[in-house]
């Protein structure tokens, strides 16, 4: 199964067709940051999503996480969410799965583009799964969906 994490407050803006453009014909599950409520880390209270979030990624095969480029870099609901793995994943644990990075923006500049990549690879690697690359715009879906 694919789920797309969309680290956007718009659930159909650009960064929900770019991913689209990368999944093609294929079943997925949109997951939008912005309707659940992933608290900060160190923060936990009653009505926090953070394990239904984690459960639908752990029955996932397949993750395209995407985002739009804030402030050079990803996205705070994106942010919130990698930091809340820390502590309540252990390391490894997602072996098996494969993450994509769909990172877009007005004019990210090349550093931007590497920093938002970089965080990706590093959580993909700690959490034991493979990195299958970054999306920032229609050729590279084009390029990555024959893979996914």
């Amino acid at each position: 199964m694919i789920l797309f994490i969309n680290g956007s407050p718009n659930k159909d803006g650009n960064t929900a067709r770019l991913a689209r453009e990368l999944i093609g014909e294929r079943p997925y599950e949109q997951l939008n940051l912005a309707e659940r409520k992933v608290y900060g880390y160190g923060q936990r209270y009653d009505d926090d999503d953070f394990d239904d979030v984690l459960g639908r990624i752990q029955a996932a095969d397949t993750l395209v996480v995407g985002s739009p480029v804030y402030w050079h870099n990803l996205s705070g609901m994106l942010r919130n969410l990698l930091d809340r793995f820390y502590g309540p994943v252990p390391a490894g644990s997602m072996s098996g799965k494969t993450l994509y990075f769909v990172f877009q923006g007005g004019a990210p500049t090349k550093e931007m583009l590497e920093w938002g990549e970089y965080t990706m690879k590093r959580f993909a690697a700690f959490y034991g799964m493979s990195y299958g690359g970054m999306v920032n715009n229609l050729s590279d879906a084009e390029r990555l969906s024959a893979r996914l």
